[in-house]
C-alpha cells in the first residue's frame, strides 16, 4: 500500500509531500492542471525511464520517494532473492541529476531500473485508458483466468517443467547433428586412425631416426675418421697419448716445487685419463660400425612415413600426430557411443513430457471451471453498469503444442445486446463498453488478486449520470480488499471517495506550479459543486454537491 510521495523539483513541481489512507482516495483536478504529472512522478519510483527534461530547475536534481506498507504482502522472498534489505515500511526513492544520470534506492540500498521494475508489479496496477486494450491480449486474458482459478503454483510449476523440456529437446537435437555429423566423417576417420595406429608413433622417436639415418648413410667416412683419430693418438713414436705422457712427467718433476706446478700436473693427469676414455670407447664404437643396407631402408621408410603423415595432417611434429590419433580415436568412440546417449536422451524427454503434459491437463482443467464463474461475476458487474444483456465468454481449447500458457489458447468473446451473436471482444466493443468491461474485470480481480494498490486513470471517460454513480460504488467496493485510487472528472465518482485530494496550479511570480491537496469537508463540496457547474457554483450545484457526498 502506498503510504507517502515526496516530489522535489518534478516538472511543475517544486516540493511535494503528500499522505495516503488505505481506502478509496479521489484525486480531481482540472486538465492539465498536474495528474498526468503526479503520475508521472510515480512512474519515475516504480522504475520508468527518465532524461533530463523532467527537472523543474535544470542545476538541481530531482528527487520523487514513495513509501509502501508491504506487511500483508509475503515480500520478504524476493527481498532475500535480491540481496535486499527488508522492511515492512519500505521506502523507494529516484533520484534524476543535472547530469541526466538516474539512480535508484530500495531501503537506502543501490538499485537497478530492472530490480526496480521487478517489485513494482508487486505494488502497483496503474490502469489508464489506453490500457483497456490490455482485454485483447492473450496472455491478460490467461491472467485474469488464472487468478480466478488460483493456478499460480501450477502456472510456476509448468514453467519450470517446461524450461526443462525445453533444454532437455535442445540437447537432444544437438546429439543428432552431432551424430550426423560424425557418420559422415565416420569411414574417413576410422581410416585415418588405423593409418596412425599402423605407424606405431613414439614421442621423440623422429629424432632419434633422423640421427640414425645419418650415421646409417655415412658408415664408411665416419669409420674412416674414427681409425684416423686412433691412430694419432697411439702413433708409437708421436702418438698423442705418448706425448701426453710425456708432458705429463715433465711436471711431475717440478710439482713439488709450488702449486701452481703441481696444478699443471694434475691437470694433465686428468686430461690423459679422459682421452684414453676417448680412446678406449672410440675402439669400442669403430668395431660395431658396419655398413647394414637394410637397416638403412628401414629408418627412410619409418621416417617417410613419419613426414608423409605430418604432411597430411599439417603438423611437424610425432607428439601433433599423436594428439590427433587420440582425438580421431575419440571421435570413433564418440559415434559409437551416441546412439545409446540419443536414446536416453529419447526417455528422458518423454519422462519429461508426460509430467509437464500432467500440470498442462491441471491447469486447463481449472481454467474451464473457473472462466464460467468469472464470465458470471463480470456479468453482473456489467449489469450495474448499464449493460444488463451483456454476454461475456472465454473461450478455452486445447492444443497439442506447448506455450507458456500451456496447452490452450484463450478468446474473450462479447456480445452487449440481446440477439447479438457472441464475438471477439475487440471486434464487438466499443470504446465505453470496453472501459466498463475493464472495471468490471478490475473488480472482480480484486478478491483474488494479492495487489495492494490499483490507480484508475479516468477509466470512466465516456460515461455519466447513474453509470458513473454505479462505478464509484464498485471502485468503493474494490478498496475493502486492496487500496484503489481514481482520477476522475466525474462529481458522482469523486463523492464516492473517503478522501478527496485536489491538484491544481497556481502562479509564483513569472513561475507556474502545480500542487496536490487534501480536502477538507467544505472544499471538498465546493470541488464536486465547481465540477457539477462550472467556475460559477451556484446553489443548486452546493446543494447538490452536499446529497451526493451524503
Amino acid at each position: 500500500m502506498l503510504l507517502s510521495l515526496s516530489i522535489k523539483n518534478y516538472a511543475l513541481i517544486e516540493s511535494l509531500e503528500i499522505e495516503f489512507s488505505n481506502q478509496f482516495s479521489i484525486i480531481t483536478g482540472e486538465t492539465g492542471a498536474g495528474k498526468s504529472i503526479l503520475l508521472g512522478a510515480l512512474g519515475l519510483v516504480l522504475g520508468n525511464r527518465a532524461d533530463l527534461s523532467v527537472l523543474k530547475d535544470k542545476e538541481q536534481k530531482c528527487v520523487i520517494e514513495a513509501v509502501f506498507s508491504l506487511s500483508n504482502y509475503n515480500l520478504e522472498p524476493f527481498f532475500v532473492e535480491k540481496e535486499l534489505d527488508y522492511e515492512a515500511q519500505t521506502i523507494i526513492r529516484r533520484e534524476i541529476l543535472p547530469s541526466g544520470k538516474s539512480r535508484a534506492f530500495i531501503n537506502d540500498s543501490p538499485v537497478n531500473l530492472n530490480e526496480l521494475q521487478a517489485l513494482s508489479v508487486f505494488l502497483i496496477d496503474i490502469h489508464s485508458q489506453h490500457e483497456t486494450r490490455e482485454l485483447l491480449n492473450e496472455e491478460y486474458q490467461f491472467q485474469i483466468v488464472d487468478a480466478v482459478a488460483k493456478n499460480e503454483k501450477r502456472i510456476i510449476s509448468y514453467r519450470k517443467g517446461l524450461s526443462l523440456l525445453n533444454k532437455t529437446n535442445k540437447e537432444l537435437t544437438k546429439l543428432i547433428a552431432e551424430k550426423e555429423s560424425l557418420s559422415k566423417e565416420q569411414e574417413y576417420n576410422s581410416f585415418l586412425l588405423e593409418e596412425l595406429l599402423a605407424a606405431n608413433l613414439k614421442v621423440e622417436e623422429q629424432a632419434e631416426l633422423e640421427e640414425e639415418l645419418e650415421k646409417l648413410s655415412n658408415v664408411e667416412f665416419i669409420k674412416e675418421n674414427i681409425d684416423k683419430a686412433l691412430s694419432l693418438a697411439n702413433e708409437e713414436q708421436l702418438g698423442t697419448i705418448i706425448t701426453l705422457n710425456e708432458i705429463k712427467q715433465s711436471f711431475q718433476k717440478i710439482a713439488t716445487f709450488s702449486k701452481e706446478y703441481n696444478d699443471f700436473h694434475e691437470r694433465v693427469t686428468s686430461v690423459s685419463i679422459e682421452l684414453q676414455d676417448i680412446i678406449d670407447e672410440c675402439y669400442s664404437n669403430s668395431e660395431k660400425i658396419i655398413n647394414d643396407p637394410e637397416r638403412l631402408e628401414l629408418v627412410n621408410t619409418k621416417l617417410q612415413t613419419i613426414y608423409s603423415l605430418q604432411k597430411k595432417h599439417q603438423v611437424t611434429t610425432i607428439e601433433e600426430l599423436l594428439k590427433i590419433q587420440n582425438d580421431l580415436d575419440s571421435k570413433v568412440l564418440r559415434a559409437d557411443d551416441l546412439d545409446t546417449e540419443i536414446e536416453n536422451k529419447k526417455g528422458e524427454l518423454e519422462e519429461i513430457k508426460e509430467k509437464v503434459n500432467l500440470v498442462a491437463e491441471l491447469i486447463t482443467k481449472a481454467r474451464n471451471e473457473a472462466a464460467p464463474i468469472l464470465a458470471k461475476k463480470i456479468e453482473t458487474i456489467l449489469a450495474l453498469l448499464g449493460m444488463p444483456d451483456a454476454k461475456v465468454f472465454f473461450e478455452i481449447k486445447e492444443t497439442e503444442s506447448f506455450t507458456k500458457f500451456g496447452k490452450d489458447v484463450i478468446n474473450l468473446l462479447f456480445s452487449a445486446n440481446k440477439g447479438l451473436q457472441l464475438g471477439a471482444i475487440k471486434k464487438m466493443a466499443s470504446g465505453g463498453e470496453m472501459s466498463r468491461i475493464m472495471l468490471a474485470v478490475k473488480a472482480v480481480l480484486a478478491n483474488y488478486s494479492k495487489l495492494p494498490t490499483i490507480i484508475f486513470d479516468e477509466i470512466d471517460t465516456g460515461v455519466s449520470g447513474e453509470i458513473a454513480n454505479k462505478m464509484g460504488e464498485i471502485m468503493k467496493e474494490m478498496s475493502k480488499n486492496m487500496q484503489v485510487f481514481a482520477i476522475t472528472h466525474l462529481p458522482q465518482i469523486a463523492a464516492k471517495g473517503n478522501q478527496h485530494y485536489k491538484v491544481f496550479k497556481y502562479n509564483v511570480k513569472d513561475d507556474t506550479l502545480s500542487e496536490l491537496k487534501l480536502l477538507n469537508n467544505e472544499e471538498r463540496i465546493v470541488e464536486i459543486a465547481e465540477m457539477l457547474s462550472g467556475k460559477d457554483i451556484s446553489d443548486s450545484a452546493l446543494n447538490h454537491a452536499k446529497a451526493l457526498l451524503n
